[in-house]
Protein backbone atom coordinates (compact mmCIF):
# COMPACT_ATOMS: atom_id res chain seq x y z
CA UNK A 1 0.00 0.00 0.00
CA UNK A 2 2.93 2.64 0.84
CA UNK A 3 4.57 1.82 -2.47
CA UNK A 4 1.36 2.63 -4.71
CA UNK A 5 0.97 5.79 -2.71
CA UNK A 6 4.50 6.97 -3.04
CA UNK A 7 4.40 5.94 -6.57
CA UNK A 8 1.11 7.75 -7.16
CA UNK A 9 2.33 10.74 -5.42
CA UNK A 10 5.33 10.76 -7.38
CA UNK A 11 3.55 10.96 -10.59
CA UNK A 12 0.91 13.41 -9.34
CA UNK A 13 4.13 15.91 -8.88
CA UNK A 14 5.95 14.86 -11.95
CA UNK A 15 2.65 15.64 -14.20
CA UNK A 16 1.95 18.94 -12.07
CA UNK A 17 5.51 20.08 -12.10
CA UNK A 18 5.18 20.01 -15.72
CA UNK A 19 2.22 22.03 -15.88
CA UNK A 20 4.17 25.41 -14.75
CA UNK A 21 5.78 25.60 -18.46
CA UNK A 22 4.17 27.19 -20.96
CA UNK A 23 4.73 25.86 -24.79
CA UNK A 24 7.69 27.77 -25.55
CA UNK A 25 9.55 26.49 -22.34
CA UNK A 26 8.95 29.30 -19.88
CA UNK A 27 6.96 29.62 -16.45
CA UNK A 28 3.72 29.46 -17.54
CA UNK A 29 2.47 33.35 -16.44
CA UNK A 30 -0.77 32.40 -14.52
CA UNK A 31 1.60 29.96 -12.31
CA UNK A 32 3.84 32.85 -11.94
CA UNK A 33 0.70 35.27 -10.89
CA UNK A 34 0.11 33.17 -8.61
CA UNK A 35 2.89 32.36 -6.89
CA UNK A 36 3.50 35.93 -7.15
CA UNK A 37 0.59 36.75 -5.35
CA UNK A 38 1.15 34.05 -2.38
CA UNK A 39 4.45 36.01 -1.39
CA UNK A 40 2.60 39.66 -1.76
CA UNK A 41 -0.07 38.08 0.56
CA UNK A 42 2.40 36.39 2.50
CA UNK A 43 0.56 33.02 2.29
CA UNK A 44 3.19 30.78 3.41
CA UNK A 45 1.15 27.18 3.36
CA UNK A 46 -0.24 28.18 -0.32
CA UNK A 47 3.06 28.74 -1.53
CA UNK A 48 4.69 25.79 0.25
CA UNK A 49 1.91 23.76 -1.54
CA UNK A 50 2.23 25.14 -4.64
CA UNK A 51 5.77 24.60 -4.67
CA UNK A 52 6.33 21.17 -3.13
CA UNK A 53 6.11 19.26 -6.13
CA UNK A 54 8.62 20.87 -8.11
CA UNK A 55 11.89 19.31 -9.08
CA UNK A 56 15.23 21.61 -7.65
CA UNK A 57 15.88 22.94 -11.43
CA UNK A 58 12.39 23.71 -12.04
CA UNK A 59 12.21 25.66 -8.74
CA UNK A 60 15.58 27.41 -9.76
CA UNK A 61 13.87 28.54 -13.33
CA UNK A 62 11.02 30.08 -10.74
CA UNK A 63 13.04 31.73 -8.72
CA UNK A 64 15.08 33.24 -11.82
CA UNK A 65 11.95 34.38 -13.47
CA UNK A 66 10.56 36.12 -10.24
CA UNK A 67 11.82 39.86 -9.47
CA UNK A 68 14.64 40.41 -7.41
CA UNK A 69 11.78 41.64 -4.07
CA UNK A 70 9.67 38.62 -4.82
CA UNK A 71 12.52 36.25 -4.89
CA UNK A 72 13.62 37.26 -1.60
CA UNK A 73 10.75 37.28 0.15
CA UNK A 74 9.68 33.62 -1.65
CA UNK A 75 12.91 32.30 0.04
CA UNK A 76 12.00 33.95 3.44
CA UNK A 77 8.50 33.03 3.56
CA UNK A 78 9.45 29.40 2.90
CA UNK A 79 12.18 29.23 5.97
CA UNK A 80 13.12 25.91 6.60
CA UNK A 81 10.49 24.64 3.91
CA UNK A 82 12.93 26.39 1.21
CA UNK A 83 14.99 23.66 -1.13
CA UNK A 84 18.39 24.94 -1.32
CA UNK A 85 19.55 22.50 -3.90
CA UNK A 86 17.72 24.69 -6.44
CA UNK A 87 20.17 27.47 -5.89
CA UNK A 88 22.84 25.13 -7.90
CA UNK A 89 20.37 25.49 -10.63
CA UNK A 90 20.28 29.60 -11.07
CA UNK A 91 22.49 32.20 -11.67
CA UNK A 92 25.76 33.11 -9.44
CA UNK A 93 23.75 36.87 -9.17
CA UNK A 94 20.17 34.85 -8.67
CA UNK A 95 21.29 32.58 -6.25
CA UNK A 96 23.42 35.89 -4.21
CA UNK A 97 20.31 37.71 -3.85
CA UNK A 98 18.35 34.51 -2.32
CA UNK A 99 21.04 34.04 -0.24
CA UNK A 100 21.85 37.62 1.00
CA UNK A 101 17.88 37.98 2.05
CA UNK A 102 18.60 34.77 4.62
CA UNK A 103 20.20 34.58 7.81
CA UNK A 104 23.73 32.57 8.15
CA UNK A 105 21.96 30.30 10.83
CA UNK A 106 19.50 29.29 8.38
CA UNK A 107 21.98 28.55 5.45
CA UNK A 108 24.19 26.04 7.63
CA UNK A 109 21.27 23.83 8.74
CA UNK A 110 20.09 23.94 5.06
CA UNK A 111 23.68 23.00 3.66
CA UNK A 112 23.59 20.07 5.59
CA UNK A 113 20.81 18.65 4.17
CA UNK A 114 22.66 19.23 0.66
CA UNK A 115 25.67 16.46 -0.89
CA UNK A 116 28.90 17.99 -0.49
CA UNK A 117 29.29 19.27 -4.13
CA UNK A 118 26.24 21.29 -3.73
CA UNK A 119 27.50 23.17 -0.64
CA UNK A 120 30.51 23.65 -1.78
CA UNK A 121 28.62 25.41 -4.98
CA UNK A 122 27.03 27.25 -2.91
CA UNK A 123 29.41 28.09 -0.34
CA UNK A 124 32.10 29.19 -2.80
CA UNK A 125 30.54 32.46 -4.16
CA UNK A 126 30.28 34.42 -0.40
CA UNK A 127 32.32 36.31 1.51
CA UNK A 128 35.06 33.99 3.54
CA UNK A 129 33.32 36.34 6.22
CA UNK A 130 29.84 34.70 5.85
CA UNK A 131 31.91 31.57 4.47
CA UNK A 132 33.41 31.33 8.18
CA UNK A 133 30.14 31.97 10.05
CA UNK A 134 28.63 29.77 8.25
CA UNK A 135 31.24 26.72 8.54
CA UNK A 136 31.68 27.42 12.33
CA UNK A 137 28.23 25.87 12.62
CA UNK A 138 28.42 23.02 10.93
CA UNK A 139 29.35 19.79 12.49
CA UNK A 140 33.31 18.80 12.87
CA UNK A 141 33.38 16.31 10.12
CA UNK A 142 31.16 18.20 7.87
CA UNK A 143 33.05 21.17 8.30
CA UNK A 144 36.57 19.35 7.51
CA UNK A 145 34.87 18.06 4.28
CA UNK A 146 33.62 21.18 3.26
CA UNK A 147 36.57 23.47 3.49
CA UNK A 148 39.65 21.05 1.91
CA UNK A 149 36.68 20.91 -0.83
CA UNK A 150 37.08 24.93 -0.57
CA UNK A 151 41.18 24.83 -0.67
CA UNK A 152 41.48 23.77 -3.92
CA UNK A 153 41.77 25.86 -6.98
CA UNK A 154 38.51 26.93 -8.24
CA UNK A 155 37.09 25.30 -11.60
CA UNK A 156 39.21 22.31 -10.39
CA UNK A 157 38.23 18.76 -9.92
CA UNK A 158 38.80 19.03 -6.12
CA UNK A 159 35.83 22.11 -6.03
CA UNK A 160 33.17 20.07 -8.03
CA UNK A 161 33.64 16.56 -6.30
CA UNK A 162 31.30 14.53 -3.81
CA UNK A 163 32.93 13.88 -0.51
CA UNK A 164 30.30 11.13 0.34
CA UNK A 165 31.86 8.12 -1.23
CA UNK A 166 31.76 4.30 -0.22
CA UNK A 167 35.31 2.31 0.27
CA UNK A 168 35.98 -0.73 1.65
CA UNK A 169 38.82 -2.30 2.34
CA UNK A 170 40.33 -4.95 -0.06
CA UNK A 171 40.27 -8.34 2.93
CA UNK A 172 36.10 -7.91 2.89
CA UNK A 173 34.39 -10.61 1.80
CA UNK A 174 30.94 -9.35 -0.09
CA UNK A 175 28.94 -10.53 2.16
CA UNK A 176 30.86 -8.25 4.45
CA UNK A 177 30.72 -5.43 1.86
CA UNK A 178 26.68 -5.89 1.52
CA UNK A 179 25.52 -6.16 4.70
CA UNK A 180 27.82 -2.31 5.53
CA UNK A 181 25.85 -1.13 2.84
CA UNK A 182 22.53 -1.97 4.08
CA UNK A 183 23.43 -1.20 8.03
CA UNK A 184 25.65 2.03 7.49
CA UNK A 185 23.44 5.26 7.53
CA UNK A 186 26.55 7.26 6.71
CA UNK A 187 26.05 6.71 2.83
CA UNK A 188 25.55 8.66 -0.73
CA UNK A 189 22.16 9.33 -1.31
CA UNK A 190 22.95 7.18 -4.27
CA UNK A 191 26.13 5.20 -5.75
CA UNK A 192 27.12 3.23 -8.53
CA UNK A 193 30.40 2.47 -7.36
CA UNK A 194 32.50 1.38 -4.42
CA UNK A 195 36.22 1.94 -3.82
CA UNK A 196 38.79 0.19 -2.04
CA UNK A 197 41.32 1.68 0.02
CA UNK A 198 44.14 0.49 2.00
CA UNK A 199 44.58 1.17 5.43
CA UNK A 200 46.20 4.31 4.69
CA UNK A 201 43.08 5.73 2.24
CA UNK A 202 45.67 5.10 -0.90
CA UNK A 203 43.02 3.89 -4.02
CA UNK A 204 43.67 0.59 -4.83
CA UNK A 205 40.38 -0.34 -7.09
CA UNK A 206 36.91 -0.26 -7.34
CA UNK A 207 33.80 -2.33 -7.61
CA UNK A 208 30.63 -1.70 -9.52
CA UNK A 209 27.49 -2.18 -7.59
CA UNK A 210 26.11 -4.85 -10.15
CA UNK A 211 29.01 -7.01 -9.53
CA UNK A 212 28.79 -7.41 -6.18
CA UNK A 213 25.17 -8.00 -6.51
CA UNK A 214 26.46 -11.00 -8.92
CA UNK A 215 29.04 -12.49 -6.63
CA UNK A 216 28.58 -14.84 -3.92
CA UNK A 217 28.39 -13.83 -0.28
CA UNK A 218 32.39 -15.47 0.72
CA UNK A 219 34.46 -13.79 -2.18
CA UNK A 220 37.14 -11.34 -1.08
CA UNK A 221 36.89 -7.76 -2.63
CA UNK A 222 39.87 -8.25 -3.60
CA UNK A 223 39.34 -10.47 -6.00
CA UNK A 224 36.36 -9.09 -8.22
CA UNK A 225 37.59 -4.82 -7.99
CA UNK A 226 39.24 -3.60 -11.38
CA UNK A 227 42.16 -0.83 -11.20
CA UNK A 228 40.77 2.41 -11.16
CA UNK A 229 42.09 3.58 -15.12
CA UNK A 230 41.43 7.14 -14.78
CA UNK A 231 41.69 8.40 -11.55
CA UNK A 232 41.32 11.93 -10.86
CA UNK A 233 43.81 14.45 -9.99
CA UNK A 234 41.86 16.72 -7.43
CA UNK A 235 44.03 20.02 -8.87
CA UNK A 236 42.74 19.25 -12.62
CA UNK A 237 41.10 21.35 -14.27
CA UNK A 238 37.55 20.59 -14.30
CA UNK A 239 37.36 20.74 -18.33
CA UNK A 240 39.96 18.36 -18.30
CA UNK A 241 38.27 16.09 -16.20
CA UNK A 242 35.34 16.59 -17.94
CA UNK A 243 36.91 15.14 -21.05
CA UNK A 244 38.35 12.31 -19.32
CA UNK A 245 34.49 11.53 -18.59
CA UNK A 246 33.44 11.98 -22.40
CA UNK A 247 36.58 9.80 -23.82
CA UNK A 248 35.94 6.98 -21.95
CA UNK A 249 32.47 7.26 -21.28
CA UNK A 250 32.47 7.24 -17.33
CA UNK A 251 29.36 7.34 -14.67
CA UNK A 252 31.70 8.43 -12.17
CA UNK A 253 35.14 8.74 -10.79
CA UNK A 254 37.55 9.06 -8.24
CA UNK A 255 39.50 11.96 -7.29
CA UNK A 256 42.52 11.69 -5.25
CA UNK A 257 45.18 14.37 -3.78
CA UNK A 258 48.78 14.55 -4.76
CA UNK A 259 49.40 11.53 -2.55
CA UNK A 260 47.26 9.00 -4.61
CA UNK A 261 44.81 8.98 -1.16
CA UNK A 262 41.06 8.82 -2.26
CA UNK A 263 39.13 12.12 -1.39
CA UNK A 264 36.30 12.22 -3.49
CA UNK A 265 34.18 11.41 -6.50
CA UNK A 266 33.11 13.16 -9.72
CA UNK A 267 29.72 11.95 -11.18
CA UNK A 268 27.95 12.82 -14.69
CA UNK A 269 25.39 14.59 -13.43
CA UNK A 270 28.11 16.89 -12.30
CA UNK A 271 30.17 16.76 -15.23
CA UNK A 272 27.59 17.66 -17.34
CA UNK A 273 27.36 21.07 -15.86
CA UNK A 274 31.11 21.16 -16.28
CA UNK A 275 30.71 20.23 -19.85
CA UNK A 276 27.82 22.91 -20.61
CA UNK A 277 28.96 26.04 -18.55
CA UNK A 278 32.41 25.46 -20.63
CA UNK A 279 30.49 25.45 -23.78
CA UNK A 280 28.78 28.73 -22.85
CA UNK A 281 31.90 29.89 -21.54
CA UNK A 282 33.21 29.92 -24.80
CA UNK A 283 30.26 31.21 -27.20
CA UNK A 284 30.17 34.07 -24.42
CA UNK A 285 33.62 34.65 -24.85
CA UNK A 286 33.62 34.63 -28.74
CA UNK A 287 31.38 37.56 -28.57
CA UNK A 288 34.10 39.32 -26.18
CA UNK A 289 31.08 39.45 -23.32
CA UNK A 290 33.17 37.80 -20.61
CA UNK A 291 31.23 35.79 -17.90
CA UNK A 292 28.07 38.27 -18.41
CA UNK A 293 24.81 36.34 -17.01
CA UNK A 294 21.14 37.64 -18.07
CA UNK A 295 20.88 38.35 -14.12
CA UNK A 296 23.65 41.02 -14.15
CA UNK A 297 22.80 44.60 -13.17
CA UNK A 298 23.49 47.03 -16.28
CA UNK A 299 26.54 48.58 -14.52
CA UNK A 300 28.22 44.92 -14.35
CA UNK A 301 26.87 44.49 -17.99
CA UNK A 302 28.53 47.55 -19.03
CA UNK A 303 31.52 47.21 -17.53
CA UNK A 304 31.86 43.10 -18.72
CA UNK A 305 31.34 44.47 -22.43
CA UNK A 306 33.11 48.09 -22.14
CA UNK A 307 37.21 46.53 -22.74
CA UNK A 308 36.41 44.88 -25.87
CA UNK A 309 34.10 47.10 -27.56
CA UNK A 310 37.56 49.61 -26.74
CA UNK A 311 39.88 47.11 -28.58
CA UNK A 312 37.48 46.85 -31.55
CA UNK A 313 37.21 50.45 -31.54
CA UNK A 314 41.20 50.52 -31.73
CA UNK A 315 41.19 47.80 -34.74
CA UNK A 316 37.99 50.02 -36.69
CA UNK A 317 40.38 52.82 -36.38
CA UNK A 318 43.10 50.75 -38.26
CA UNK A 319 40.97 49.43 -40.80
CA UNK A 320 39.88 52.82 -41.36
CA UNK A 321 43.45 54.10 -41.45
CA UNK A 322 43.94 51.86 -44.59
CA UNK A 323 41.10 53.47 -46.21
CA UNK A 324 42.54 56.48 -45.60
CA UNK A 325 45.42 55.34 -47.79
CA UNK A 326 43.64 55.45 -51.07
CA UNK A 327 41.12 58.44 -50.41
CA UNK A 328 42.38 60.08 -53.61
CA UNK A 329 41.55 56.85 -55.33
CA UNK A 330 37.97 56.66 -53.65
CA UNK A 331 37.26 59.82 -54.84
CA UNK A 332 38.31 59.27 -58.56
CA UNK A 333 36.36 56.20 -58.25
CA UNK A 334 33.09 56.33 -56.58
CA UNK A 335 32.27 52.95 -56.98
CA UNK A 336 35.08 51.07 -55.03
CA UNK A 337 33.52 53.00 -51.75
CA UNK A 338 30.35 51.01 -52.04
CA UNK A 339 32.18 47.70 -53.04
CA UNK A 340 34.94 47.39 -50.80
CA UNK A 341 32.78 46.69 -47.74
CA UNK A 342 31.43 43.25 -49.43
CA UNK A 343 35.43 42.29 -49.78
CA UNK A 344 35.62 42.87 -45.98
CA UNK A 345 32.68 41.42 -44.90
CA UNK A 346 33.10 38.26 -46.90
CA UNK A 347 36.30 37.95 -45.59
CA UNK A 348 35.12 38.55 -41.64
CA UNK A 349 32.32 36.10 -41.72
CA UNK A 350 34.99 33.57 -43.24
CA UNK A 351 37.36 34.29 -40.78
CA UNK A 352 34.57 33.65 -38.12
CA UNK A 353 33.66 30.45 -39.42
CA UNK A 354 37.11 29.42 -39.27
CA UNK A 355 37.52 30.65 -36.17
CA UNK A 356 34.59 29.22 -34.40
CA UNK A 357 35.84 25.52 -35.44
CA UNK A 358 39.34 26.18 -34.44
CA UNK A 359 38.77 27.46 -30.54
CA UNK A 360 35.94 24.74 -30.20
CA UNK A 361 38.70 22.18 -31.51
CA UNK A 362 41.44 23.27 -29.04
CA UNK A 363 38.82 23.47 -26.14
CA UNK A 364 37.97 19.65 -27.10
CA UNK A 365 41.64 19.13 -27.69
CA UNK A 366 40.73 18.15 -31.30
CA UNK A 367 43.77 19.66 -32.49
CA UNK A 368 47.10 18.70 -32.09
CA UNK A 369 51.08 18.78 -32.94
CA UNK A 370 50.02 15.65 -35.14
CA UNK A 371 46.90 17.05 -37.02
CA UNK A 372 47.87 20.85 -37.17
CA UNK A 373 49.41 21.30 -40.28
CA UNK A 374 46.67 18.95 -42.37
CA UNK A 375 43.94 21.23 -40.86
CA UNK A 376 45.39 23.94 -41.85
CA UNK A 377 45.93 22.68 -45.38
CA UNK A 378 42.21 21.90 -45.41
CA UNK A 379 41.18 25.21 -44.41
CA UNK A 380 43.67 26.93 -46.64
CA UNK A 381 41.64 24.89 -49.60
CA UNK A 382 38.29 25.55 -47.95
CA UNK A 383 39.31 29.44 -48.19
CA UNK A 384 40.83 29.09 -52.04
CA UNK A 385 37.19 27.15 -53.34
CA UNK A 386 34.92 29.46 -51.66
CA UNK A 387 37.01 32.16 -52.82
CA UNK A 388 37.01 31.48 -56.38
CA UNK A 389 33.39 31.07 -56.18
CA UNK A 390 32.34 33.91 -54.69
CA UNK A 391 34.60 35.84 -56.94
CA UNK A 392 33.18 34.82 -59.93
CA UNK A 393 29.60 35.90 -58.80
CA UNK A 394 30.54 39.26 -57.08
CA UNK A 395 32.65 39.91 -59.83
CA UNK A 396 30.05 39.03 -62.59
CA UNK A 397 27.71 40.91 -60.25
CA UNK A 398 30.25 44.12 -60.41
CA UNK A 399 30.99 44.25 -63.46
CA UNK A 400 27.29 44.58 -64.91
CA UNK A 401 26.30 46.80 -61.98
CA UNK A 402 29.15 49.45 -62.94
CA UNK A 403 29.42 48.34 -66.56
CA UNK A 404 33.35 47.54 -65.97
CA UNK A 405 35.01 44.19 -66.48
CA UNK A 406 38.23 45.21 -65.09
CA UNK A 407 36.08 46.31 -61.95
CA UNK A 408 35.20 42.86 -61.68
CA UNK A 409 37.70 41.39 -62.29
CA UNK A 410 39.73 43.87 -59.21
CA UNK A 411 36.98 43.05 -56.76
CA UNK A 412 37.37 39.20 -57.76
CA UNK A 413 41.22 38.85 -57.25
CA UNK A 414 40.71 40.47 -53.86
CA UNK A 415 38.09 38.63 -52.75
CA UNK A 416 39.79 35.13 -53.38
CA UNK A 417 43.06 36.88 -51.40
CA UNK A 418 41.16 38.26 -48.85
CA UNK A 419 38.61 34.47 -48.28
CA UNK A 420 42.62 32.92 -48.25
CA UNK A 421 44.26 35.14 -45.18
CA UNK A 422 40.63 35.21 -43.31
CA UNK A 423 40.91 31.30 -43.27
CA UNK A 424 44.64 31.33 -42.29
CA UNK A 425 43.90 33.77 -39.80
CA UNK A 426 41.19 32.16 -38.50
CA UNK A 427 42.96 28.75 -38.01
CA UNK A 428 46.91 30.30 -36.72
CA UNK A 429 45.50 33.06 -34.84
CA UNK A 430 43.42 30.49 -31.83
CA UNK A 431 46.54 28.34 -32.35
CA UNK A 432 49.11 30.85 -31.93
CA UNK A 433 47.18 32.47 -28.85
CA UNK A 434 46.80 28.85 -27.38
CA UNK A 435 50.58 28.11 -27.19
CA UNK A 436 51.34 31.74 -25.90
CA UNK A 437 48.90 30.59 -23.29
CA UNK A 438 46.48 33.53 -23.76
CA UNK A 439 42.89 32.25 -23.93
CA UNK A 440 41.58 31.93 -28.06
CA UNK A 441 37.87 31.87 -27.35
CA UNK A 442 38.64 35.49 -25.60
CA UNK A 443 40.95 37.46 -28.19
CA UNK A 444 40.68 35.48 -31.83
CA UNK A 445 38.19 37.38 -32.91
CA UNK A 446 39.00 40.83 -32.88
CA UNK A 447 42.58 39.83 -34.18
CA UNK A 448 40.76 37.75 -36.97
CA UNK A 449 38.45 40.49 -38.05
CA UNK A 450 41.07 43.22 -37.62
CA UNK A 451 43.49 41.10 -40.47
CA UNK A 452 40.75 40.60 -42.77
CA UNK A 453 39.25 44.04 -42.80
CA UNK A 454 42.75 45.39 -42.96
CA UNK A 455 43.63 42.89 -46.15
CA UNK A 456 40.17 43.12 -47.57
CA UNK A 457 40.65 46.68 -47.79
CA UNK A 458 44.61 47.32 -48.62
CA UNK A 459 43.78 44.34 -51.43
CA UNK A 460 40.78 45.48 -53.25
CA UNK A 461 41.70 49.25 -52.76
CA UNK A 462 45.45 48.94 -53.50
CA UNK A 463 44.60 46.80 -57.08
CA UNK A 464 42.36 49.23 -57.91
CA UNK A 465 44.51 52.14 -57.70
CA UNK A 466 46.79 49.73 -59.41
CA UNK A 467 45.16 48.76 -62.20
CA UNK A 468 43.20 51.98 -62.72
CA UNK A 469 46.27 54.47 -61.91
CA UNK A 470 44.52 56.21 -60.01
Amino acid sequence: MTETHTSQNEQAGESYSADIYSEDGSIRADFLDRIDAHVQASDVEALADDVSGLHESELGDLIETLESDSRRRFATLLGDRFDFSALTEVDEAVRLDVIDALPNEQIAVALQTLDSDDAVYILEDLEEEDQAEILAQLPFTERIRLRRSLDYPEDSAGRRMQTEFVAVPPYWSVGQTIDYLRDSEDLPHSFAQIFVIDPTFHLVGAIDLDRILRTPRPNKVEEIMHETRHAIPAEMDQEEAAQIFEQYDLLSAAVVDENERLVGILTIDDVVDVIQEEAEEDLKRLGGVGDEELSDTVIETTKSRFLWLLINLGTAVLASAVIGLFDATISEMVALAVLMPIVASMGGNAGTQTMTVAVRALATRDIDIYNASRIIRRELTVGFINGVVFAALIGLVSAVWFSSLSLGGVIAVAMVVNMVCAALAGILIPLLLNRFGADPAIASSVFVTTVTDIVGFFAFLGLAAWWFGI
